[in-house]
C-alpha cells in the first residue's frame, strides 16, 4: 500500500472574545479584548475607564477635610489605610507631628484593613477556582473586623474613619474587647483557611505556573505590595519609609520565588500573620495619652463643645468650611496599601482647597502588565490570574 506523504501551513483561526465587562470575575467593569487560537490567549487589551469619577479634580474643589470619603473609594476593601495616608500627607504639609498613641492606634486599624482586603483577595482566588468554602468561611471574619470599625467611627466599608491630627474619639471599651477577642480567635481560623488551599492540589494545578512575572518585569512596570513580593523583591514601604512609628514593630516582609498565582496567594497569607503580630503588639503596648494632635485649626472640637462654647463654634465652622490657613508648598507621601505603594502628591498654593493633587494607586499601575501575564496562557489561568493580582475598581479609574 503505498502512502501518500501531504504537507500542509498550519494557519490558525483566530477568534476576539470578550473577557468583561460583564464577566463575574471582571467586576463589571473591566474589559479585556483577548486574541485566541482556541483555548491559548495569543494577545490582550484591556480597556479602563468604565467607573472613572475624576476623584482627583473633585478632590481639587474641596476643603482638605472633605477630600477623606473620597479617598474610600479607591480601594474600598481597605478604605481605612487610604484615609490614613490623607490625613499623614496633610499633616505633613502642615508640619504636624502625632502623639504615640495616634500612631499606635492607627496602625491598629490600618493592619486590620490589610487583613480584610487579603482575606478578601484570597478566598476569591479560590472562588475562581471552585472552592466556594472558603470564601463563606473566611467573611465572617471580614465582618468582625467591620464591627470594630462601626465601633470606632460608626461605619463599616466606607469608613472616612480619622481625623486631620488624629482619630474623631478614642477607643471604647467595646472597641477595645472586639480587638482583643479577634486577635485571640483569628488565628485558628487563619490556619484552617490555609489548610483549605495551601497544599490542596486541585488549588495547586490551577495557580502554580499562572500568570507569572519576573521580578525585573514586575519593577519596570512599577509593581509594588504583594504582587512585587511575589516575584522576589522585599519591597515594603513600612520598612523603607517608616511611618505612623511602624518602626516600633517587629515584622517580617514576606516574598516569593516565581511571581505567579500561587506565590501571591501565598505572600498574603503570610502577610495577614504579619499583620496579625503587629495588631498585637500595637494592642499590648498602647501608649497612654490624647488621640488627637494639638491643631485646633485642622481637628473638629467635641461636638458638646460646639453647642456650648463659641471657640469651638467658631473652630468647627472654620473647618467645615475650609477657611482655616494651609502654608504653601509641594509633599509626597505614601503608605502600604492592601495592593502596594499608596500615594499622595498634593500642591498647596496657599488657598482652601489643593491646587494639584495627584493618588498614586497601585491596581492602576501594575494592571498594564496583565496582558503580558496573560499571553500564552488559558482562558482559565487569566481568570486566576486577575483574581491574585487583586485589580480594586476605585483605584484602577479615579
Amino acid at each position: 500500500m503505498e502512502i501518500i506523504e501531504t504537507s500542509y501551513d498550519y494557519k490558525p483561526e483566530l477568534t476576539q472574545l470578550n473577557l468583561g465587562p460583564t464577566h463575574p470575575a471582571t467586576h463589571g467593569i473591566f474589559q479585556n479584548i483577548l486574541t485566541m487560537d482556541g483555548e491559548i490567549i495569543m494577545h490582550a487589551e484591556q480597556t479602563v475607564g468604565y467607573i472613572h469619577r475624576a476623584f482627583e479634580k473633585i478632590a481639587e474643589k474641596r476643603p482638605y477635610y472633605q477630600v477623606t470619603p473620597l479617598t474610600d473609594r479607591l480601594n474600598y476593601c481597605s478604605s481605612p489605610i487610604n484615609n490614613m495616608g490623607w490625613h499623614m500627607t496633610v499633616e505633613k504639609l502642615l508640619g504636624v507631628e502625632t502623639p504615640k498613641r495616634v500612631d499606635y492606634m492607627r496602625i491598629i486599624i490600618m493592619e486590620l484593613a490589610r487583613i480584610a482586603d487579603h482575606l478578601i483577595c484570597n478566598s476569591v482566588i479560590g472562588v475562581d477556582v471552585g472552592a466556594l468554602t472558603g470564601f463563606t468561611y473566611v467573611f465572617q471574619w471580614r465582618e468582625k473586623i467591620y464591627d470594630i470599625y462601626e465601633e470606632i467611627c460608626g461605619a463599616r466599608l466606607t469608613t472616612n474613619i480619622g481625623r486631620i491630627g488624629g482619630l474623631e474619639r478614642d477607643f471604647s471599651p467595646a472597641c477595645l474587647q472586639k480587638i482583643k477577642e479577634f486577635i485571640a480567635e483569628f488565628p485558628a481560623a487563619l490556619t484552617e483557611f490555609t489548610n483549605l488551599l495551601e497544599r490542596n492540589r486541585i488549588f495547586m494545578d490551577r495557580t502554580i505556573g499562572a500568570g507569572p512575572i519576573s521580578v525585573d518585569r514586575a519593577l519596570a512596570y512599577g509593581f509594588t505590595g504583594p504582587n512585587l513580593r511575589a516575584a522576589g523583591l522585599d519591597y515594603d514601604v513600612r520598612v523603607m519609609n517608616p511611618y505612623s512609628s511602624y518602626q516600633d514593630f517587629d515584622f517580617i516582609i514576606p516574598i516569593g520565588t516565581q511571581g505567579d498565582t500561587y506565590d501571591r496567594f501565598m505572600v498574603r497569607q503570610q502577610e495577614m500573620w504579619e499583620s496579625l503580630k503587629i495588631v498585637k503588639q500595637a494592642f499590648e503596648n498602647l501608649p497612654e495619652g490624647k488621640f488627637f494632635a494639638d491643631v485646633p485649626d485642622f481637628f473638629l472640637p467635641p461636638k458638646e463643645e460646639v453647642y456650648r462654647n463659641m471657640e469651638a463654634l467658631i473652630y468647627h465652622f472654620k473647618i467645615i468650611m475650609g477657611e482655616a490657613d494651609v502654608p504653601v508648598g509641594e509633599v509626597y507621601h505614601a503608605v502600604e496599601g492592601g495592593n502596594g505603594e499608596l500615594g499622595y502628591y498634593l500642591v498647596s498654593d496657599g488657598g482652601r482647597a489643593a491646587y494639584r493633587l495627584h493618588f498614586r494607586r497601585p491596581c492602576f499601575i501594575y494592571y498594564q502588565a496583565y496582558p503580558e501575564m496573560i499571553k500564552g496562557s488559558t482562558l482559565s489561568d487569566a481568570i486566576v490570574t486577575m483574581s491574585s493580582m487583586n485589580v480594586i475598581a476605585g483605584e484602577l479609574d479615579a
